[in-house]
């Protein structure tokens, strides 16, 4: 293991190799090692082999259960005494209740009031405690703050939190060691917690390999602040991606910035239209933002522009895939 590859490049140096491993012994019991899918027809398509890690079928639908898990197991007996609040767009709220009923302690939830009905009945189903708020950043932050102040419970923020960065990373570990000769990842981003976690997984076994985010171009606070080496803010955001409408804290900030090769921008078109192509080639449910983490590849030549280094063995590039989430209102499919 390559821990200097971690620890030397971030602000936040903490977050070692052995923080990872340690979450993922915890973690491990609870979830899912989500399945690596291939797909001949999409290889065909982007000119490269693709390997996609499933978190769309991890439990609670996302990959959010390895960040909260996580976080919400570390905590002490005292800690975890009056519940967990968090604020979230849906996966990271029922991600968090879960994991509280684990615990045996309440979960307050709070969410923008145009979230996805889907998301928010599995938040019911695990028990949770929702208040809704203005679907903006700052009303979240406004409203989860005086839930916080009035039930006395923990904090388990969406991203901007350790724990949840260190259980995230054990996606792209499991990915790498499954396939350990890839050459590059791709993830979606909107607060970072994925994409952090993605980077120290992923670079902690191969420190070679290239990071790339994938954000809508409706949401692009992410491509914003790495482009000017500023972050930059996005109170709002009409995107169909309706879990990447957050933005950056300064702690996935200061890891991505170090760490990502770039991040690539997918349209409401291109979204929706690789969310239809991996639901019709593969057979499985992706929602709408795992589908941008597809989408810059599916566009033609998209894959001879990132100017991979060529592979000595003369191949296509190997690249690996993380698919969020599945959790999709069936009613109201944008196809």
């Amino acid at each position: 293991m390559h821990l200097s590859a971690i620890t030397h490049t971030s602000a936040y140096t903490h977050l070692t190799w052995q923080a990872i491993l340690d979450a993922h012994a915890r973690i491990a019991p609870r979830i899912h090692r989500t399945p690596v899918l291939t797909s001949a027809s999409l290889d065909a398509i982007t000119g490269a082999r693709l390997f996609f890690k499933c978190e769309n079928l991890q439990k609670t639908g996302s990959f959010k259960i390895r960040g909260a898990s996580n976080a919400i197991l570390s905590l002490t007996e005292e800690e975890a005494a009056r519940g967990i609040v968090t604020q979230s767009s849906g996966n990271h709220g029922a991600a968090v209740a879960c994991a509280a009923a684990w615990r045996g302690v309440p979960a307050f939830i709070v969410m923008p009031k145009n979230a996805p009905r889907v998301k928010v009945r599995a938040i019911e189903a695990y028990g949770g405690k929702i208040t809704f708020c203005e679907p903006k950043v700052s009303s979240r932050n406004e409203i989860c703050s005086r839930v916080q102040s009035e039930t006395g419970a923990a904090l388990i923020h969406p991203f901007d939190n350790d724990q949840i960065i260190a259980g995230q990373a054990t996606a792209a570990k499991e990915l790498l060691e499954e396939i350990p000769d890839v050459d590059a990842v791709f993830t979606p981003v909107s607060g970072g917690g994925l994409l952090s976690g993605t980077c120290l997984g992923a670079k902690g076994l191969r420190p070679g390999v290239l990071v790339f985010g994938c954000e809508p171009e409706r949401a692009d606070d992410a491509y914003r602040s790495l482009s000017s080496g500023a972050l930059q803010s996005l109170d709002s955001s009409d995107t169909i991606a309706d879990g990447l409408r957050a933005s950056l804290a300064p702690r996935t900030f200061a890891i991505l910035r170090d760490n990502v090769e770039r991040i690539l921008l997918a349209s409401e078109e291109e979204i929706i239209s690789a969310m239809r192509t991996i639901w019709e080639r593969m057979k499985i449910i992706i929602e709408p933002s795992s589908a941008v983490a597809i989408a810059p590849l599916l566009k033609p030549g998209a894959v001879a522009s990132l100017a991979l280094p060529a592979r000595a063995d003369g191949a296509p590039p190997k690249l690996g895939v993380i698919f969020s989430g599945g959790n999709v209102d069936l009613s109201s499919l944008p196809f």
